[in-house]
């Protein structure tokens, strides 16, 4: 009796031991591609390759991350190969708001976003409006007074239709009755150049893509679309306080493809937090205006629906969906 309840015991604390170390377990066998929806240079790709240089710098995973740059069709070419990796471990996403606008957008493309595995929301990146310096415009009423004069040969410059930059250049386009022509463009890098080289007017850059041209005196932030000034540019007042009750943030996530098991989804949480709590990747989110706290699981799935809700409102307003 005594052997046999000794082994019994045995058995049960093997047991228990067993099912936290069998979920632990899990590591990823072979390189880990990191999917951008976005063209080289723009905020997705440089968070991107901040995050795998962190992973890299601190030994974070047991193999490495492998960007991947997928930026066509806003977005579509990354979202349609992530939904095709159905149950893949090893294919994760960065993700921005044309992981809400693409889908409805382009509904022939068979993708909903909330079917995609929740890992981590890094950040909510702000948007300010940009000019070249060398327009002479320092203000917002120098915008709108100029913008109208030019009327449709006014070039707003942005990162691919019916995303962010069009609904921030739609939403200007209503607030001041203007009509500037929106060019979009691969990724926010180029959209900066562009600003910068003058060969377009104005652009709603994430504050990561055009800091370089502003710190070289090349362009000039005018306002702010967050609900309190920035720190990095304290004279660029908000739309708020301009009388426009208007706020606006981007997504900086990382998702897994749907079906991915929750042994791998553990593993990447827990990764994401690891660089989220780093030092380089606080650093980063003051230097660049980045927002928000680390957000995950069903939390990260409730945003991003109400997310997609606002978004469909938004794109209603510019006729891209019904």
């Amino acid at each position: 009796m005594k052997r046999r309840s000794l082994a019994a015991a045995l058995a049960a604390m093997t047991a228990v031991a067993l099912v936290p170390a069998t979920a632990a377990a899990w590591k990823p066998t072979k390189p880990i591609d990191f999917v951008i929806m976005a063209g080289k240079g723009g905020g997705a790709d440089k968070m991107a390759r901040l995050m795998q240089s962190v992973v890299e710098k601190h030994g974070l995973s047991s193999r490495p991350l492998v960007p991947v740059n997928k930026p066509g069709g806003s977005g579509a070419e990354a979202l349609v190969h992530l939904n095709s990796k159905k149950g893949d471990n090893h294919t994760i996403m960065v993700t921005l708001n044309s992981f809400y606008t693409t889908p409805m957008r382009q509904p022939n493309l068979g993708v909903d976003s909330l079917t995609f595995t929740p890992i981590a929301r890094m950040a909510e990146d702000t948007f300010l409006l940009w000019v070249n310096k060398d327009s002479g415009i320092t203000d917002v009423a120098g915008f709108v007074k100029a913008a109208k004069a030019a009327g449709d040969k006014w070039i707003m410059a942005g990162t691919g239709k019916g995303q962010e930059d069009q609904l921030l250049t739609n939403f200007l386009n209503s607030a001041y009755e203007l009509n500037m022509k929106y060019v979009p463009f691969k990724g926010g890098g180029r959209v900066a150049k562009e600003l910068a080289g003058n060969h377009a007017n104005s652009t709603v850059n994430n504050p990561s893509e055009q800091l370089g041209f502003y710190e070289a005196g090349k362009t000039r932030a005018l306002a702010a679309f967050t609900p309190e000034r920035l720190p990095l540019f304290p004279d660029a007042p908000t739309f708020n306080e301009l009388g426009k009750d208007f706020v606006y943030f981007m997504q900086r996530s990382v998702v897994g493809a749907p079906g991915m098991n929750t042994e791998a989804a553990a593993y990447y949480r827990n990764l994401f937090k690891k660089v989220y709590d780093s030092q380089e990747w606080q650093t980063y989110m003051k230097e660049k205006s980045l927002q928000g706290d680390f957000m995950t699981g069903a939390e990260l799935q409730a945003y991003w629906k109400r997310e997609r809700d606002i978004h469909a409102t938004m794109l209603r307003n510019i006729g891209e969906i019904e």
